[in-house]
């Protein structure tokens, strides 16, 4: 059985068996891109399904990044705060310490 192929049956799924794209009739003339060549055609059709195939991995990867930097600015920011605690649980003592110090040598 030797049929043509539908857009969502074609005969091949392999690009480079694909016969070029050609512009419909019915849009404005220079709408569109111009034909691309016979030969040119199914490498462009390559690329273009190997780029829309790496759109998930490129999302995914932006997305880790994002979240990799939130992540990394919370940690800072506990950290600071952390550190302020600290330097003020310190400041406490040494007021403490100059205190005790002061009594001790006024007795």
């Amino acid at each position: 059985m030797n049929t043509a192929g539908t857009i969502d049956r074609p005969l091949t799924h392999d690009p480079k068996k694909q016969a070029p794209m050609k512009s419909s009739t019915s849009e404005p003339v220079g709408s569109a891109s111009p034909d691309a060549t016979a030969a040119g055609a199914p490498d462009t059709r390559q690329n273009r399904t190997r780029e829309m195939q790496l759109i998930p991995e490129a999302l995914a990867r932006a997305h880790m990044h994002d979240r990799l930097r939130t992540a990394d600015q919370e940690r800072r920011a506990v950290r600071l705060a952390t550190a302020r605690r600290m330097q003020r649980r310190a400041e406490r003592a040494s007021m403490r310490a100059r205190r005790a110090l002061a009594m001790a040598v006024m007795q």
